[in-house]
């Protein structure tokens, strides 16, 4: 299986879902996710995909950690039987607005 058909596997169930899965190209970032998740309202996780058994390289690690280190969600999926919980465990996290305490302060 290659990296591409799990990439296939997760925008089609991120649209089955109601939400979407924008590609990412950062070209003064290399290293960055290959996907941003949102699902409804507002849950957001960026994914970076893999085929079967393959593992980030050193940069996507250092990536990824730096973006978990701002705060967000931030995973590795190399399987699409990982998908179902992937986007399970996303939609249990609380939303930007579920911070607040008050309409336009910052958490």
């Amino acid at each position: 299986m290659l990296e591409k058909e799990v990439e296939k596997a997760l925008v089609h169930a991120v649209r089955k879902h109601g939400g979407i899965a924008p590609k990412l190209t950062s070209p003064a970032n290399a290293g960055m996710p290959d996907r941003l998740i949102i699902l409804p309202p507002g849950k957001v996780c960026f994914v970076e995909l893999k085929a079967p058994g393959k593992k980030p390289r050193p940069l996507q690690v250092r990536q990824m950690a730096r973006l978990t280190q701002l705060g967000c969600m931030v995973r590795v999926i190399d399987h699409p039987n990982q998908i179902q919980e992937l986007l399970h465990e996303i939609q249990q996290q609380p939303t930007f607005k579920q911070h607040l305490k008050e309409p336009g302060q910052r958490p």
